[in-house]
């Protein structure tokens, strides 16, 4: 940061100036960190591309993201609106938040109407620093109202990769965030994530109206969790060798299943193998899921089998073990869970037990075929000339708030209805026209969620080193074999040295047209196509046919 004050002309005037002085900066970091702490190169950067306008920060988890916008609210000296997706983050961030002196409070349903009215109104008031409260929460007229009186300078949107459709948790009302932002005048937008791949980066970006953001990519690498993978024959060997790897390991372990009933059947094989297993899914009770929460990440079991809903929110530090029964439906979601290994900088592992068949599963689990045609043309009769906000849409049309939100989702992405601040109105465009350009969305959606599963197949088939295959086709620079994988160990990975093709380099392919070269092994390379997805190649028959030439300089990093 600049040594003297940084003042930086607003978006317009409703935006105050973020002051940057290097006494401001250190008296803000001592507040949040306290006094011995120094900034990570992360927190430093992001901090300096505030100071200019909207930023996308892209860090792996542990990085200290949550300081970020703790000190960005200081500087400012405006409150700041967090659209965080689960209770439990936010129960943990208000925490933190509060350990670093700021007032801080979450507005949900689950803390009943009076505390629910009480953030809202301290928040309008004055009398808080930061509010944290779910994309749901901003089809409300009554927060919208609390929310436009306390005139944020900030609003930070936590886990922004639930903003893409190909994102692994999408959450529709997150794409209605930039509605809320239009209405407070654009104050300044910070979204974070852990892992967001170049495309989930750019959905993330579009899907927010971020106004020419600054992209903050630091490394996603977590060098300490050691990255293996077997392959079953059967879903019997597939099983056994789960079991058999959290038999092995004394620490506190985290088994994923892709279903509810796979969860179930992998905890009484564990419970009759002699270690106990907690079961986290989806058509659990929510108090149940709650309990289970608590008593693994308050130490009381060491042991659980879960699904994906066990997801954002587990903070646990001394988890050693990560294994998943089954491939995960994408590289992004696969990279998330791993994360929450090795949490206290200990040595951990990660290991994927995948049998072929997988690939067929995650393409049926990920299958979507998005709003009906009448629920789209329900929408399209409730929405006029005149903008109409969502809570009288949500009256018209007698739909579900999450199916509300889907529809008029992607209903602004075919332009058949437009956005006007935070309420809707008709383009004129008929139903028919519509449902036809969404149709045609989705088929291109399903071509490119084809591609992803395939990338989870490339992972776990490689014979190089997994770390770079990973971190690579993540969309980061990873030249150099690891020496913390099964390749690694196995003496098969391959350093790649200077060739025709690079990560991050444009081509052309004579049918598929331009593409961004993801990753490069030893004989294949995987390149990302607009029309088609990701495609892995053999590098030698591409080049040499001339189906597959460079095509300009290699892209510069986000």
């Amino acid at each position: 940061m600049p040594e003297t004050t940084a003042d930086v002309a607003p978006h317009d005037g409703t935006v105050p100036r973020l002051a940057a002085s290097r006494r401001e900066l250190d008296d803000a970091v001592r507040t949040v960190l306290g006094p011995e702490a120094r900034l990570r190169p992360e927190q430093r950067d992001a901090l300096r591309r505030l100071a200019d306008g909207d930023v996308l920060l892209v860090a792996r988890t542990g990085a200290g993201k949550t300081a970020v916008y703790a000190i960005a609210t200081l500087l400012i000296g405006r409150p700041a609106l967090v659209v965080s997706p689960l209770l439990a983050l936010q129960r943990d961030q208000v925490a933190a938040l509060q350990d670093a002196g700021l007032r801080a409070a979450a507005a949900s349903s689950a803390g009943g109407a009076a505390r629910h009215r009480a953030a809202l109104d301290g928040f309008a008031a004055g009398e808080l620093d930061v509010l944290l409260l779910a994309p749901e929460q901003l089809a409300r007229p009554d927060v919208v109202a609390a929310v436009e009186r306390a005139r944020p300078g900030l609003v930070v949107v936590d886990e922004a990769h639930c903003v893409s459709e190909w994102g692994h948790d999408f959450r529709p009302d997150y794409r209605h965030v930039t509605g809320l932002v239009e209405r407070l005048g654009h104050p300044r937008v910070l979204a974070m994530t852990a892992t967001a791949s170049a495309d989930v980066r750019r959905q993330i970006v579009e899907g927010l109206g971020m106004r020419d953001p600054a992209v903050v990519v630091h490394d996603a690498d977590r060098p300490g969790i050691w990255l293996g993978v077997h392959h079953a024959a059967s879903e019997g060997e597939r099983d056994a060798l789960v079991v058999d790897l959290a038999l092995e390991e004394p620490g506190a372990v985290i088994v994923y299943a892709r279903t509810k009933r796979h969860v179930e059947s992998l905890a009484e094989a564990l419970d009759a193998a002699g270690r106990p297993a907690l079961r986290y899914h989806a058509g659990l009770p929510p108090m149940a899921r709650q309990r289970v929460e608590r008593t693994f990440l308050d130490g009381r079991a060491d042991l659980v089998v879960a699904t994906s809903a066990f997801g954002m929110g587990v903070d646990r530090a001394d988890v050693r073990l990560v294994v998943h029964a089954g491939a995960p439906p994408s590289l992004e979601q696969y990279w998330q869970e791993v994360g929450r290994a090795g949490r206290d900088e200990e040595p951990a592992r990660a290991v994927l037990v995948a049998r072929a068949e997988d690939v067929a599963l995650n393409r049926y689990l990920r299958g979507s075929a998005g709003p009906r045609r009448e629920t789209l043309a329900t929408v399209l009769r409730c929405v006029g000339d005149e903008p109409t906000d969502r809570a009288a849409l949500a009256s018209a049309t007698g739909l579900a708030a999450r199916t509300l939100s889907r529809a008029l989702a992607e209903l602004v992405d075919v332009d058949a209805v437009r956005r006007v601040g935070d309420r809707f109105a008709g383009t004129g465009t008929s139903v028919r026209d519509a449902a036809e350009a969404v149709q045609r969305r989705h088929e291109h959606r399903a071509t490119l969620d084809r591609s992803r599963v395939e990338l989870v197949r490339t992972y776990a088939d490689t014979t190089d080193c997994r770390r770079r295959v990973l971190l690579e086709l993540l969309g980061e620079e990873h030249p150099h074999v690891c020496g913390r994988c099964d390749s690694c160990d196995a003496g098969t990975s391959v350093e790649v040295h200077a060739g025709p093709l690079r990560p991050g380099q444009h081509v052309r392919h004579q049918a598929w047209g331009g593409g961004v070269v993801s990753v490069v092994e030893a004989d294949r390379v995987t390149v990302l196509f607009e029309s088609r997805g990701y495609v892995a190649l053999d590098i030698a028959v591409a080049l040499d046919s001339g189906v597959l030439t460079p095509d300009g300089p290699r892209a510069e990093s986000a």
